[in-house]
This record gives C-alpha cells, structure tokens and sequence, in this order.
C-alpha cells in the first residue's frame, strides 16, 4: 500500500490494531523528491505533467497525493498539468493531453494499475517523447529515463515474513507495518541519449544503478 493510515487499513504503522499488516513503499511521502530530481535532470524544466490514476487509493490519500504534487510544483516554480487515467484504455488519451499542452516531461504517480501498465507508458512516452520519472525500477528496466523509490521486489519478499509469522500464530494486529529502509535512483542513459538528453555528472555519481 501507499497509505495503510490514509486508506484507513490500520491505526498506525507501529500497532496497525486490526486485521491488517504487511508493508508500505510511502508512496506519497515520496512524489516531491521524485520531482525535485526530475527537475535536476531536465535543465530549465518549466511545465510538467503528472500521470495520476484517481482512484488508485482511497479518497484522503488520493488528495493528499495530489497536493503534494502540487505543492512540490509550486514550490520549485514548475506549471503541473493532471493527466487523469481512471483505466489502462485512458493512458493514451492521456499521453495525447500532455502533448497539447507541451509538457517538456512528466511523474507517474503511485498507482497498482499504472504499474502494470509500465512497458506500455514507457512505450507510449517514447512515442510522444516526454521525459519520464517513474515511481519503480521496472519502468527504467523497460526503457524509461528514470526512477526513484523503494525496490518493490524487496518488498515483496519481506511480506513472506509476516505470512510465516502469521501462520505461526501471531496476530496482525500485533504486527508493525513495515516501512522501506532503502530508496534507490536509477537512471537509463540509454533512454537519455535517445531524446538528446546529456545526464549531470553529479546526478550520475549518486544513483544506485545506472542502465548503459
């Protein structure tokens, strides 16, 4: 999940206090640094879009989501155009809208339903040629620019802990919701080179990985 608290799944991380556990990637916590490094690569970045599934969560974290993105926005003096895509059939239209209004890149916001949708964005992004931040390495392993946030694989294993536990008698509600110790950049050059893009030296020097 995004938002175990925000969706109301749990108490809080620490006691979650239901029948609820497991792990969380912080989505939300994480869009404005997505945008302030997106704006680190792109030079003189002045419009971008934001790819944002309305419903991806519930209706609290969703606006709280949104604000953030907002607020990042404005606070790194960036024009933020929403492109909504409420299914996999709207992420074309959607792609179609940033290009109207000249959006010179564009962040994927947390969403289950775009994530398996990343070979077609990056897809779609090569086609109409805006630059993308992504919120999982998979978009950047599929040929997008770049990603930052948790290692979801990670995430995914950590989860076999608590079914051991849980099997064993323990009770979820007993049972923290894991948040991610580890954040990782990864950058494709590859996908750079191809939209003429040149990486700072800087920026290359902290990623966790880059794709040649």
């Amino acid at each position: 999940m995004a938002d175990p608290i925000g969706d109301d799944l749990v108490a809080s991380l620490a006691r979650p206090g239901g029948n609820v556990t497991g792990t969380t990637f912080l989505g939300p916590e994480l869009v404005a640094k997505r945008l302030q490094l997106l704006q680190d690569v792109v030079p003189g970045l002045a419009r971008v879009a934001a790819l944002v599934h309305p419903h991806a969560y519930g209706e609290r974290t969703m606006a709280n989501v949104v604000k953030d993105i907002e607020d990042a926005a404005r606070t790194l003096g960036m024009q933020l155009q929403l492109a909504p895509a409420d299914s996999p059939d709207d992420i074309a239209t959607a792609f179609s809208a940033m290009a109207k209004e000249h959006a010179g890149a564009f962040i994927v916001m947390p969403s289950p339903m775009l994530f398996g949708e990343h070979r077609r964005i990056v897809e779609l992004a090569a086609s109409n040629r805006p630059l993308g931040m992504y919120q999982a390495r998979e978009f950047v392993d599929a040929g997008g620019l770049m990603s930052y946030g948790a290692n979801l694989d990670d995430l995914f294993r950590r989860s076999a802990t608590y079914v051991d536990k849980i099997l064993k008698g323990a009770k979820p509600a007993d049972l923290p919701v894991e948040r991610p110790t580890k954040f990782e950049l990864v950058i494709n050059l590859k996908a750079a080179r191809e939209v003429g893009l040149t990486i700072n030296r800087d920026i290359l020097l902290v990623a966790d990985e880059v794709i040649e």
